[in-house]
């Protein structure tokens, strides 16, 4: 699972990947790209309870994308280096800058966190309203124009009467052969979307920052989520002894790190949920897509408890997390055998038995 991190210069995007990644990346110009593990407390829980040889979250690999300049004389060959390094990612993450600071000019001079997202959204739609343009104009040139080609053409204007519109593909109404049939042009935006807004201190402790509601109707308009952070404080409470950033947090009003909440309302976007197995030898979150089958989620775990499968033994997180113990989960009744075909929960407990 690739996210990018897209924004203007100076909005803090890098300092969210460093957040994300643990890492300590200034970018120069270039993508950087780590991976960010994802925080569970249902596997922090689980943990501490079987104390396991090794401990591994759900992870998302991260790109810091070079940042996109809405101005100078480069312009556009920035605009097409980031267009190419954003094309792959499933999932994008605008980094719009609300914070103020006199050491840190803003790109264009000015906050405005709605222009700033407006301004790389119409990049991103020009591209793909120009791919169409070119794809229908080649097909036409070509000296014989076959019903599947016709076929194409019909979609493809689809999509560019939406682009023209303003609107994105994400949520278009497609068949599942149709979505197949664009999927090879990796359409911008067609890729989903959520939207961090980085706040000082200030801002974060008052919820009030510059053209906050220009930004909360852009945002709902795009179905793009928005997400506050003050990624600087975020990243100053990750440094912190692990025993001193309950009491920091508190002091601070945030109930859960933002790592946290960006990455639920990843998972959201992408319809993606985790299942969990524990042990003494590992406790493990799996990332999987929501309405996943038992055996193929299996083979999330090895191919060969997909092709060798016999059955699932599920039981839910919080019946364990209530309880204290799988024995008494299993008292109460609660631990049950499912077939193939059962539909994987988030939060699943799973143990698979196959046989090869």
């Amino acid at each position: 699972m690739n996210i990018g991190l897209i924004g203007l210069n100076q909005t803090g995007k890098t300092t969210l990947y460093n957040l994300l990644t643990g890492k300590d990346d200034s970018g120069k110009g270039a993508a950087n790209i780590g991976t960010g593990f994802v925080p569970d407390e249902r596997v922090d829980f689980l943990s501490a309870l079987y104390n396991p040889k090794r401990t591994v979250y759900a992870k998302i690999d991260l790109i810091d994308v070079a940042g996109f300049s809405a101005s100078g004389d480069s312009r556009s060959t920035n605009a097409a280096k980031f267009l190419n390094d954003v094309r792959n990612c499933d999932a994008l993450i605008h980094v719009l800058r609300a914070f103020e600071s006199d050491s840190v000019a803003h790109d264009l001079d000015s906050i405005d966190p709605a222009r700033d997202l407006g301004a790389v959204e119409t990049e991103m739609l020009f591209a793909d309203l120009e791919m169409i343009e070119k794809r229908i104009g080649r097909i036409k040139a070509g000296k014989k124009v076959t019903k599947e080609h016709e076929a194409e053409i019909a979609l493809l204007e689809r999509c560019f009467d939406r682009l023209d519109k303003g609107d994105s593909l994400v949520d278009m109404d497609l068949s599942e052969q149709e979505r197949a049939s664009i999927r090879s042009f990796a359409f911008l935006s067609s890729i989903p979307r959520l939207a961090v807004v980085n706040l000082d201190e200030n801002q974060w402790e008052t919820k009030d920052w510059p053209g906050k509601d220009t930004l909360q109707l852009l945002c709902s308009g795009l179905g793009i989520p928005l997400l506050e952070l003050c990624v600087d404080l975020e990243l100053e409470i990750s440094r912190l002894p692990e025993d001193d950033r309950s009491a920091f947090m508190t002091d601070m009003g945030i109930d859960q790190p933002g790592v946290s909440v960006l990455a639920r309302a990843v998972y959201a976007r992408l319809g993606l949920i985790s299942f969990l197995t524990i042990g003494g030898d590992e406790v493990r979150a799996w990332t999987i897509k929501n309405g996943t089958a038992a055996r193929s989620a299996a083979g999330k775990v090895h191919s060969d408890m997909e092709r060798g499968f016999i059955r699932a033994e599920v039981t839910k997180y919080d019946n364990i997390r209530e309880l204290g113990t799988m024995a008494k989960v299993k008292e109460k009744g609660l631990f049950r055998l499912e077939g193939k075909d059962y539909t994987v929960m988030d939060g699943d407990i799973i143990s698979f038995r196959f046989n090869v």
